[in-house]
């Protein structure tokens, strides 16, 4: 008896991974004969609106993606209730049967969370479509919204990358919410993040990442331990200040070098007179890091006061994001170097090149991925020559400390603004976390 018991248990068995088998089989033949497209969607604007706060107009923007695979956020239209946007997004490698979902909001400076308007979906068929923003349930109604779709065959092999993000390249820059206090502190540069979303990251990176560095210290107090958890409350804290969408952030689209020369201009040193360098290419290190959840090229200068007290650099820019794409440090150059430039010599009338690194100890990159970001760069930026050097390339050194060597020489820039430094009496952005009460950060920077 209990050998027919067994017997039957091992046919049924058995015939459940026969079924499992052709299901699977089923399954990826049905896959390999969907169709895939690639996709230039024109997000056009929207009207008819509803007015939600008390006070003025409403400051709406919008967050499309596709089967929530990949995402798109929208600038901030300022005080209207009929935005007009005309953003483009181009995705590669869509499913034929893909749907296109977008919620519109209003951005609400100050408060934890922005005021909901409504939301709408669309098939990607290619066309204008009108779609109406359905709101809440009592309330459906919440405006109309316009977007076009283009739509062509897709030419390389979907499988292997599916969704990929394929420009333009959009940029949105924040101040930290200390700028306006900070008074003494003479250049407003050094509290400003810079938002980037690069396109075709899987196509240089793959699946890769890199994980935080369990070999670490500093590592070690934001991922693990007792207080652990305390670190990343603050950390994540202070990315949510310095990297808050909001009315007044900077919006841009890179169409070309002089788009990317614009970002590394030197800017308005407040308490001085002198704007001779404005709007020329300041000698600076950027702390980068390429984020995973979104493929976004975040960065500010490495001397930006608002690191000090925090664990990690890169940690701050990531989120405390267990990994990164990859992430180290970058700047600009003429071409021959800081040590052989003048400012004799127009930036206009100089070939600028970008060198990057991987130059982190939080999530210590593989070099050997080095020529990939490269690519990924060239491919980004073209028009810019890119060096990616390992962090112990000695070209690499001479290369960095020429820079700061121009910038204190020539620019006017202090010791004090090389590094993260605050001025007796200067609040930080630490002092700020933990004034709302977060968990105050702690240790060494990297």
């Amino acid at each position: 008896m209990l050998e027919q018991i067994h017997g039957a248990v091992h046919k049924a068995r058995d015939k459940a991974r026969d079924i499992e088998g052709v299901a699977r089989e089923y399954a990826q033949e049905k896959d390999l004969h969907v169709s895939y497209v690639d996709l230039a969607i024109q997000f056009i604007g929207a009207s008819g609106l509803p007015k939600l706060d008390v006070v003025g107009l409403s400051d709406p923007y919008f967050v499309a993606t596709l089967d929530d695979k990949i995402k798109f956020i929208s600038t901030v239209q300022p005080r209207t209730l009929s935005p007009v946007w005309n953003e483009l997004w181009k995705v590669k490698n869509v499913p034929v049967h893909a749907s296109l979902n977008v919620q519109v909001l209003d951005k609400d400076d100050g408060a934890p969370t922005d005021d909901y308007i409504g939301k709408f979906s669309v098939s990607i068929s290619p066309g204008t479509k009108e779609a109406e923003i359905e709101g809440p349930l009592l309330s459906r109604n919440r405006g109309t919204f316009w977007v076009k779709i283009e739509s062509t065959p897709s030419t390389n092999d979907p499988h292997l990358h599916p969704y990929v993000f394929d420009g333009p390249v959009r940029y949105s820059r924040h101040f930290s919410p200390l700028v306006g206090r900070l008074t003494n502190v003479n250049d407003e540069r050094l509290y400003c993040t810079w938002k980037m979303y690069i396109k075709g990251v899987k196509l240089f990176f793959g699946d890769r990442v890199q994980h935080w560095n369990v070999n670490y210290k500093s590592a070690q107090t934001i991922f693990q331990g007792r207080t652990s958890l305390a670190v990343r409350s603050g950390i994540q804290a202070g990315h949510r200040m310095l990297y808050a969408r909001s009315t007044t952030n900077g919006f841009g689209v890179i169409n070309g070098p002089e788009d990317v020369l614009a970002i590394l201009h030197g800017g308005n040193r407040r308490g001085q007179n002198d704007t001779r360098f404005e709007h020329r290419v300041k000698p600076a290190v950027y702390t980068y890091i390429i984020a995973v959840e979104d493929d976004s090229f975040r960065f500010s200068e490495t001397g930006a006061a608002f690191f000090v007290d925090f664990a990690s650099k890169h940690a701050l820019h990531s989120n405390c994001a267990e990994a990164v794409r990859y992430s180290g440090e970058f700047h600009p150059r003429p071409r021959g170097g800081w040590e052989n430039f003048s400012d004799d010599i127009q930036d206009s009338e100089t070939n600028w090149e970008l060198v990057i690194d991987n130059n982190s100890g939080t999530y210590a990159p593989d070099k050997a991925l080095l020529p990939d970001l490269k690519a990924l760069l060239e491919y980004n930026f073209p028009g810019f020559t890119i060096f990616a050097l390992d962090r112990e390339d000695p070209q690499l050194e001479q290369s960095r400390e020429a820079c700061r060597a121009y910038a204190l020489e020539h620019r006017g820039v202090k010791h004090t603004e090389l590094q993260p430094h605050v001025e007796d009496g200067e609040p930080a952005l630490s002092h700020e976390i933990e004034t709302q009460g977060y968990p105050a950060p702690g240790g060494p920077l990297t």
